[in-house]
């Protein structure tokens, strides 16, 4: 019977098959001597998108000792992608796939063209793994396969975020203060002076804000965040947010308010960490209302969990959900987006919740944590 999916087709060799499929390559005295030369992870893939062969480079890569450690098994299984467990048919086989550069690639390689994509892995453990990856046909005894390489392009990725996100919002702050500051000694009303002033004081704090987030998030993907845990109420993490944002530009026009059916109870958590994650939330949808629009905080008490939600009215478009927690994916355009995928980082890493959201036309968007007792 033929496993079900969503995208690529899930079926696979047997064991044996994929063993026969492997002597191809470790019995080529060249191809294994060009394969380990190479400092890059280099597999070779089957029609079924399976490995059977694999590089010293990334054997040591994955500490596999052995053939049976990763023989049959697909890419993004290997690399612990959190979408590959969430189908029996593995790799390549829901609908977060349609968008994945890697299986793409590979299916681009099976019709006899060589492909090179990039990729952005969402790992388990919530980690976030940014691949290059390449891949080319390739014909063995008559077998159709496909050599498919890796170049992890992670810290690159991150500096192109870096100077995209943090540089662009740091300098629009430093410019906005600059300015303001030139034209402070032109004016002489009492009035005008006091607005200017707290004007440069709003800027200041945007920047040092902008300063504080980058810090915080570089020192969470390198896993030296230190929690501080302490006793809140949950109307008090809440109103924290609801105030924080009301007085923000991007509030103009529109409400915040705390749902009526809004439960308060006493949580024990990182306080600076949760209003971080429903802070983001909240500005997200504050972008995406429409003027007059309403962005909705609640917080609910369920069985064994404390939850947090964010609304908005707006729905987002399917292709778009696909890949909202994904680094730097941003709907303001490219390397503009960080704000998803650090409430999915602080809220699981670290807060070890449940970060996800809801969105359909009729109910628009519901963005949520979970938290257990």
């Amino acid at each position: 019977m033929a496993t079900s999916t969503q995208y690529a087709p899930a079926e696979r060799q047997m064991k044996t098959t994929v063993f026969n499929q492997n002597k191809l390559f470790t019995e080529n005295e060249l191809f294994s001597e060009i394969a380990n030369s190479v400092s890059q992870m280099l597999v070779v893939l089957n029609k079924q998108r399976q490995i059977v062969y694999a590089n010293n480079f990334f054997l040591e890569a994955f500490g596999f000792k052995d053939l049976d450690n990763y023989a049959g098994r697909r890419p993004g299984e290997v690399l612990d992608c959190v979408h590959a467990s969430q189908s029996s048919g593995g790799c390549g086989t829901t609908q977060f796939c349609k968008t994945c550069g890697a299986v793409n690639a590979i299916l681009e390689a099976q019709t006899g063209v060589q492909s090179t994509k990039e990729c952005r892995i969402e790992t388990r453990s919530n980690d976030a793994i940014d691949i290059q990856v390449r891949a080319t046909p390739f014909n063995a005894n008559g077998e159709e396969f496909t050599i498919f390489v890796v170049t992890d392009i992670s810290n690159e990725k991150r500096r192109q975020v870096l100077e995209r996100v943090f540089f662009h919002d740091v300098l629009n702050s430093a410019g906005g203060i600059s300015g303001l500051s030139n034209i402070i000694s032109e004016i002489s009303d009492p009035e005008e002076l006091a607005s200017i002033a707290s004007m440069i004081h709003k800027s200041a704090d945007d920047l040092i804000s902008e300063i504080q987030l980058q810090r915080e998030l570089s020192a969470a993907e390198r896993g030296e965040i230190e929690l501080n845990y302490a006793n809140v109420s949950s109307f008090s993490i809440l109103s924290g947010v609801a105030d924080l944002y009301s007085r923000h530009e991007v509030t103009k026009g529109k409400r915040i308010v705390i749902g009526e059916k809004s439960e308060d109870f006493i949580l024990s958590t990182d306080t600076v960490l949760l209003k971080r994650i429903l802070g983001n939330m909240t500005k997200n949808a504050l972008e995406a209302s429409t003027p007059n629009g309403t962005v909705t905080l609640m917080s609910v008490k369920l069985k064994d969990k404390n939850k947090f939600s964010v609304h908005n009215e707006n729905y987002i478009d399917s292709l778009t959900q696909l890949q909202l927690f994904k680094r730097s994916f941003s709907t303001k355009g490219k390397g503009r987006g960080i704000g998803t995928y650090s409430m999915k980082l602080f809220g699981e890493k670290y807060l070890k919740g449940k970060v996800g959201f809801e969105s359909t036309p009729e109910n628009g968007t519901n963005f949520f944590i979970e938290l257990k007792e």
